[in-house]
């Protein structure tokens, strides 16, 4: 479990300037525009999607059907300096990620679309090889997109579509006293450079599309009706999201979360897993669920409490600090 820590204040204090949380902290900003809902299609009249209303604020948005299952649309975009350092990492990421916030839905994946700008075709090859890679590994198929070749910079963006059942799993719905439950796999490494755990590039295939179907089970067995991908900004970030979608405060312990042994802490809480989700459920579910990503390698916390106050506090030995 936890190393020691010798001074908690002076590593949280410097995770309160990490730009990636501070993004994840104001993300709210990014759909004030449309607001937090909007009606579904108009073309749809004879159906159950009539004026049905889309919460916005998840990263994929679940579009209600008329048989009482959810069609999931998410997108990524990869920024041009990620693209140029690695291109092939970046073209997996970008097939990567999305199918897992298609996960933290409880929904599984269907297919994904590109759109690429590259000065030609040659410049795109990289880009092409990881997408490829990750669709292969995931088995989720690449059906389709758009391309420029001849743009002066590099850019990518990765659509994707996926379907849950009625059971979805939402960011919106945390309640106070449900348990916070964290499941990373960590049979991995970091990515070069990156703050970016991968237990995904060197895993066999099998195995990534079998963790990919887990969420989906914890929805459909009804054991958690929420759950949130942990994505740039690591833990602390991810956990800043869920609190202002469900517009919840959360307590954490930083004893009760495993990390690799060699990794400082202030690295682990914002690096971004290649497998890595939050939940929150009732307490009697908790073994269960542990229980679910124990039998595939998966370590699986309970790390903290959905609070009242809209506040993040972390606990560390005698030691209570609000983030």
């Amino acid at each position: 479990m936890v190393t020691e820590l010798e001074n908690i204040q002076a590593c949280i204090d410097k995770l309160r300037s990490y730009q990636s949380i501070l993004d994840k902290q104001t993300i709210g900003e990014t759909h004030k525009s449309i607001g937090n809902s909007v009606l579904s299609s108009s073309y749809f009249k004879d159906t159950a999607q009539q004026k049905t209303t889309i919460k916005i604020g998840d990263d994929t948005a679940a579009i209600p059907q008329a048989d009482g299952s959810h069609l999931l649309f998410a997108a990524e975009g990869i920024i041009d300096s990620f693209l140029t350092a690695d291109p092939w990492f970046a073209g997996y990421s970008a097939v990567m990620v999305n199918i897992s916030d298609i996960c933290a839905m409880g929904g599984l994946p269907i297919a994904v679309t590109d759109t690429i700008y590259a000065k030609n075709s040659e410049d795109s090859t990289h880009i092409w090889e990881g997408m490829i890679a990750a669709s292969e590994k995931y088995g989720v198929p690449i059906v389709g997109g758009h391309t420029c070749y001849h743009s002066k910079n590099k850019a990518l963006s990765v659509s994707i579509l996926g379907k849950a059942t009625e059971n979805l799993l939402t960011s919106f719905d945390a309640k106070p006293n449900e348990k916070l439950i964290l499941a990373i796999d960590q049979n991995g490494a970091y990515y070069k450079a990156y703050p970016f755990w991968n237990a995904s590039t060197t895993a066999d295939a099998n195995r990534l599309q079998e963790l990919v179907q887990l969420p989906y089970k914890i929805a459909n067995k009804k054991l958690s009706q929420v759950c949130k991908d942990v994505s740039m900004g690591g833990i602390i970030g991810t956990i800043c999201m869920l609190m202002n979608t469900s517009d919840v405060g959360v307590e954490i312990d930083l004893e009760k979360i495993t990390k690799p042994k060699d990794v400082l802490w202030e690295k682990w809480l914002v690096s971004f897993p290649s497998y890595g989700y939050l939940f929150s459920c009732r307490e009697e579910h908790i073994a269960e669920i542990q229980t679910i990503f124990s039998e595939k390698g998966i370590n699986c916390d309970e790390i903290g409490t959905i609070t009242t106050p809209k506040e993040l506090i972390i606990n560390y030995k005698e030691q209570k600090i609000k983030f």
